[in-house]
């Protein structure tokens, strides 16, 4: 199957059914993967399933507070609207991977070549406006006089726009070289690069993912939030321990969820320079990038709760959702809780009052 990220080859058999792994060529002979193969059948499938439906009922979520609620009016709205359908399309191809993880690739070549390269497009766009929400940021409390000026819906649709061109450009590897075709006994959808720039390819696409993925985001995130604590404990106000913890979990948690998947592909595709191309570390690395790509998949669930969830404003909007779409309608199946839901509702939230009053609140 395609690998998740730069979907690139360990050494495995024609058979390999796993989102990171694929064919080699050169080795498959030596080493029959079958226990990672299996063990991906039984692992991937209820993991993907988890994490497409708690990602995707977050990132709805995020997209309708921002659509409906706060109307995208400011940069920090646009770029987290941007982060949410980042990790909308992310999720969107994992139902054929979990699929493909069971069974075999039965979706054609173009929806391969298509998949493979929009999860790489949802993976580089989400880690680009994370670094663009981390500027953000930066200006807004290290910068603050200036960032009035540059903080604009205009500079965020821009910026955001650029971006997208960006990501698609670094994505681009997914659309030219994964194809579907038959090995052996079924369907597989994996990359194939030219024979004698086979693995030029795959280490250079590792690099370029490590780079872009990991190790510029975490610079900037360090260097940025840095100023940024700086700034908090110079100010007499209450919160900032508050806003100084949450940044500790958003660089924590950034660090925990893609770190893990960066150094093992790493280890991967420079085996033969690491001396580590022996069949039992291809095959601890196999089960290994199962494990740590699972991993990294949460991280799409989690972003809605850090950057979204995490803000006091957000929250008090999300409520007013619920009580509005949810808690009335659900009362309406629930007549002992009906009572008590239209009263609290209605003294909170009213059709025609609705949104003054939470604009009073914020």
């Amino acid at each position: 199957m395609a690998d998740s990220l730069e979907m690139e080859n360990y050494t495995t058999d024609l058979d390999s059914l796993l989102l990171t792994t694929e064919f080699d060529y050169g080795a498959a002979t030596a080493c029959k993967n079958t226990e990672e193969r299996h063990f991906a059948g039984k692992f991937l499938p209820p993991l993907y399933s988890l994490v497409v439906i708690f990602g995707l009922i977050g990132n709805v979520l995020v997209v309708l507070i921002l659509v409906k609620y706060k109307r995208l009016k400011s940069m920090t709205d646009i770029y987290l609207l941007n982060l949410a359908i980042s990790d909308l399309l992310f999720i969107f191809s994992l139902p054929f991977w979990a699929y493909y993880a069971a069974q075999e690739w039965i979706f054609g070549d173009a929806l391969c070549r298509i998949l493979s390269g929009v999860y790489l497009l949802g993976f580089y766009s989400g880690i680009f406006f994370i670094i663009l929400l981390t500027i953000d940021r930066y200006l807004a409390i290290v910068h603050a006089v200036f960032a009035l000026k540059a903080r604009t819906v205009t500079y965020g649709i821009l910026t955001s726009t650029v971006t997208w061109v960006v990501a698609l450009s670094v994505s681009l590897p997914g659309f030219f070289f994964h194809k579907s075709q038959k090995e052996y006994s079924r369907y597989t959808c994996s990359a194939h690069y030219p024979p004698d720039q086979r693995n030029a390819w795959k280490q250079f696409l590792t690099l370029k993912m490590n780079i872009l993925g990991l190790i510029v985001p975490m610079l900037i995130m360090i260097c940025s939030y840095t100023q940024i604590i700086k700034t908090l404990l110079q100010c007499r106000n209450e919160k900032k321990h508050k806003a100084v913890r949450l940044i500790f979990i958003i660089m924590i948690f950034y660090f925990f969820f893609w770190a893990p998947y960066n150094i093992t592909i790493l280890l991967r595709d420079f085996q033969v320079s690491l001396s580590l191309n022996t069949c039992e570390i291809n095959g601890q690395l196999g089960k290994a990038i199962q494990v740590t790509e699972t991993i990294s998949m949460i991280h799409c669930c989690i972003n809605p709760v850090i950057y979204a969830f995490a803000g006091e404003k957000f929250r008090k909007y999300l409520h007013c959702f619920f009580r509005k779409h949810i808690a009335t309608r659900f009362s309406k199946y629930c007549p002992v809780f009906y009572a008590d839901t239209a009263e609290r509702a209605s003294s909170t939230y009213t059709q025609s009052t609705g949104e003054q009053e939470v604009s009073a609140a914020l």
